[in-house]
């Protein structure tokens, strides 16, 4: 059975982005979220097997969204996204749970090579 996906990030572009590397990579997209409220929302609906989540966000960033996230389910899987120079929050994403992090902009090998090492 195909792995599920949930994409979070407040830009519809780097949505658009991720979700073509993914699909063409053979994974299915279970949702998309513009916020990390709307990722944690999602999440409890949809239990995807892999989150991916942008760390700037309006409302509630992704690392906060990270922790919500894992405090109500320890085993999620969650790739952090994040713009060069933010070194300090992918630190802080690492520490509250996250598996891995990439750097916008998405290179394709780069993205699947991390979300294969998480859910195959």
């Amino acid at each position: 059975m195909a792995k599920t996906i949930l994409i979070c990030d407040d830009a519809a572009f780097m949505r658009m982005m991720l979700k073509d590397i993914l699909v063409k990579g053979g994974y299915v997209i279970a949702g998309e979220a513009v916020n990390g409220a709307d990722a944690v929302e999602k999440y409890n609906a949809l239990k995807p097997d892999l989150v991916t989540m942008d760390i700037t966000m309006p409302d509630m960033d992704g690392i906060n969204a990270l922790r919500a996230i894992k405090t109500a389910y320890p085993g999620a899987k969650v790739i952090m996204c994040s713009a060069m120079g933010q070194q300090a929050m992918v630190v802080d994403a690492i520490q509250a749970g996250a598996k891995d992090f990439i750097v916008k902009p998405f290179q394709k090998d780069r993205v699947l090579e991390a979300v294969k090492k998480i859910i195959g």
